[in-house]
């Protein structure tokens, strides 16, 4: 097994030099791949991982690797060695849409899918723990739950009409307005491999992973110097990532180098799938569906960036971001006969946690070397600092954790670095680490941990990679 560890090893070493030559190129691709108004886009992010602690690679689940220990499938299984994808970002296609109607007004739709570059697949995390649910501990691959489910279109497909005067109003599946200010407020911008807001869309779901893009959605954005002001609501579906209605609203100013947002999430009926072992069960959907329970999830988030000019002869420039978000997830009401993302069935039970409550810092900067180098550092925290029991058929008489004799509060931390170099627009490579732990709650499931008492789990990634982009 080694000896092809080390032939993967040299092969992807070989893949690197292979796209540092192109990149000396003069820019063998076209600024943009575009016709009357449609431009075609996308990404493949490929490298090489090591993992301290963790799961072998998936060809389904988002990011290939579980990169961080917040994660629900507490499967840690030894240390891995191999090919991986997505570090920085999502492998993806698409197509962006803007066409001028009338002055001042446009069409514009955008569609897009993720993708796993080493397998072929489209990005299905649901899938993912179908999977392994007939897998004993230590035999699995990576699984967790997402909003993107083998989707012909898993992450964004809308429409719409824009205007500098008024404002843009689409409608369709997309980002929640949370999902869509982390970007803008996250250090190392939502890499799957070193960003706890990258790898889990616990944050941009307010609490639950598959409500960070809203389908059946209305999204009004409008902005008036430096201000803007945001609006989403969207009815829910028996078959999305909540059943019951959503709603958010963001309010920010960028000003000079500043910018800050506050943004509200409510989501009724969110979608929560338990971890695989939960799942056990024949292949492909164990019977009667995916066990998963339901949540109200309400989050309140502060968040912004400030970017430094350095004045010397290079221009460089330091962003400093920050954040932070407080989340709440009640008990939601019981359905029968609904789905997850990509039209899963779900076997929905009472969610033992009936209540909980997290909150989440984040620190970090970016300095952008205009000699193509982009360093980047960041610090996450989550602290689990509440629980509530359910009891009874509906989960609503509820005992407090600590009142059971439970251990409930816990902590998860994280601290990466990356060091990426661009050729150009269209090429560059990566390298990074990240370390996480969980502790104590949060901690409960992992090998040599029991519920209700001390223990911890952590992992240490190191990958690099290349990006290809058109």
């Amino acid at each position: 097994m080694k000896r092809y560890s080390y032939l993967a090893a040299a092969a992807m070493g070989l893949a690197l030099a292979c796209a540092a030559a192109l990149a000396d190129m003069k820019d063998p691709l076209p600024d943009s791949l575009s016709l009357g108004g449609i431009t075609l886009y996308g990404t493949v992010d490929i490298g090489y991982a090591y993992q301290s602690h963790g799961v072998p690679l998936s060809s389904q689940y988002v990011g290939g690797l579980e990169y961080q220990a917040f994660t629900t499938t507490r499967n840690f299984a030894g240390s891995v060695s191999t090919v991986a994808e997505s570090g920085l970002e999502q492998s993806k296609v698409g197509l962006r849409i803007s066409q001028e109607v009338a002055d001042d007004l446009s069409l514009v739709a955008r569609l897009e899918t993720g993708f796993n570059p080493l397998s072929g697949q489209l990005t299905d995390a649901c899938a993912s723990i179908v999977t392994n649910s007939t897998r004993p501990q230590g035999s699995q691959t990576a699984n967790a739950d997402s909003s993107r489910c083998g989707q012909p279109f898993n992450s964004v497909l809308f429409g719409g009409l824009s205007s500098k005067q008024f404002g843009t109003l689409t409608v369709g599946r997309q980002n929640s307005l949370q999902l869509d200010t982390l970007v803008l407020a996250d250090p190392q911008l939502l890499s799957y491999a070193f960003s706890f807001l990258g790898y889990s869309g616990f944050n941009g779901g307010a609490g639950s992973t598959e409500a960070a893009r809203w389908d059946n959605s209305v999204k009004y954005v409008y902005q008036n110097g430096p201000v803007h002001v945001a609006g989403m609501y969207s009815t829910g579906g028996a078959d999305i990532g909540f059943l019951g209605k959503a709603y958010g609203a963001n309010v920010g100013i960028t000003y000079s180098g500043l910018s800050v947002d506050a943004v509200y999430q409510n989501e009724k009926g969110a979608v929560n799938l338990r971890s695989s072992f939960d799942n056990a069960g024949v292949d492909p959907i164990p019977t009667p569906g995916l066990a998963a329970y339901l949540s109200n999830d309400t989050s309140y988030n502060l968040m912004g960036r400030y970017t430094f000019e350095l004045g010397n002869a290079t221009k460089d420039k330091v962003t400093v971001y920050a954040g932070y978000s407080h989340i709440e997830k009640a008990h939601g009401d019981y359905a029968a006969g609904v789905e997850a993302e990509g039209n899963y069935p779900l076997d929905i039970g009472i969610n033992v946690n009936n209540t909980a409550e997290y909150n989440m810092e984040w620190v970090g900067a970016r300095y952008q070397v205009m000699t193509n180098w982009n360093l980047s550092a960041a610090y996450y925290h989550v602290t689990q600092n509440s629980w509530t029991i359910g009891l009874g058929p509906t989960g609503n008489n509820g005992i407090g954790c600590s009142a059971a004799g439970l251990l409930c509060a816990g902590d998860f931390n994280e601290v990466s670095a990356v060091a990426d170099y661009v050729f150009n627009k269209h090429y560059d490579l990566y390298a990074g680490v990240n370390w996480s732990e969980v502790t104590d709650g949060l901690a409960n499931g992992f090998v040599g941990t029991t519920v209700g008492t001390s223990g911890s789990e952590n992992q240490v990634t190191v990958m690099l990679g290349a990006r290809v982009k058109f």
